[in-house]
């Protein structure tokens, strides 16, 4: 497993950690702002969101280039079923090519995908992962002309009725299996699987072609918001390197991004401070 103790050059800011993926929170720092703040701390690269970026995705690629910070990814996909998700599939196959075609001028190597919930008229997750593994081939194929990775994120089960009909690693990689694509592969969330305790044996069936990218932060034991309260790297009860030793171990060697939503303690506080303890915690207890 590498060493991080001295060395955070794999380390990247998900700004959704300053509190950008919504509106209303965060202490509102441009894209050019979050630039300089990773470079000036070493980051190695930024992973932004689809509503920071607008028309703007070729200038902040090269901004980024320039300060020597990699655009890791980018978040995220429209919901693909379920019930937040268009109810047109038209509307969805659009937004999706919307999505790859801003990843490809961020020249962002990675598209996050989250799936969406349960279909509304359907009940368990069968006929909703069906769906999706329908879509995500289409997209696959548009997102191959322009060198896009997509990356299926499974979320916590709590969020299978209307967010994620795609809850465990073994359903990921089981999909992606199905779709056979060879730019479709993983995105592992601490947040979303650190209770799997089959989760090891799910990453080596993975490997390293499926897997990539890797997301970091804690579960509180008392979380008060299973949306917006993710806790700081070590503040929860995550076994964080055992996790990280397991991605490794399956051949990941990529960045680490740190993705931290957290209404009430993070996003409230100065963009600086929560850039600082970031590096602080990721040599400390990843």
């Amino acid at each position: 497993m590498r060493d991080f103790s001295n060395d955070h050059s794999a380390l990247a800011l998900n700004t959704a950690t300053l509190g950008h993926n919504l509106d209303g929170f965060g202490a509102g720092w441009s894209p050019e702002q979050v630039i300089d703040g990773c470079a000036a701390r070493g980051y190695g690269g930024v992973v932004f969101w689809r509503r920071e970026i607008g028309a703007n995705a070729i200038a902040i690629s090269e901004r980024a280039k320039s300060a020597g910070l990699k655009v890791a990814g980018l978040c995220r996909s429209p919901f693909l079923v379920g019930p937040l998700a268009p109810k047109d599939k038209d509307a969805i196959r659009d937004d999706f090519r919307s999505s790859i075609d801003m990843a490809a001028g961020l020249t962002a190597p990675i598209l996050t995908i989250v799936v969406g919930g349960v279909e509304p008229g359907t009940k368990g997750m069968r006929d909703s992962l069906k769906l999706v593994a329908e879509r995500v081939a289409d997209a696959c194929e548009y997102a191959e002309k322009v060198g896009v990775r997509l990356a299926l994120e499974p979320l916590h089960p709590v969020y299978g009725g209307d967010r994620s009909c795609l809850v465990t690693v073994r359903d990921a990689v089981d999909l992606c299996n199905a779709v056979n694509a060879t730019n479709l592969g993983l995105a592992i969330d601490v947040y979303h699987v650190w209770w799997d305790t089959d989760l090891a044996a799910q990453l080596k069936r993975a490997g390293e072609n499926l897997i990539y990218g890797f997301h970091l932060c804690d579960w509180l034991s008392e979380t008060r918001d299973i949306l917006l309260d993710r806790g700081m790297m070590g503040d929860g009860v995550a076994d964080l390197r055992g996790i990280r030793h397991a991605v490794e171990e399956a051949g990941y060697n990529g960045v680490c991004e740190v993705e931290v939503f957290s209404k009430d303690n993070w996003w409230k506080r100065d963009p600086n401070e929560v850039l600082d303890v970031v590096v602080e915690r990721f040599r400390a207890v990843c």
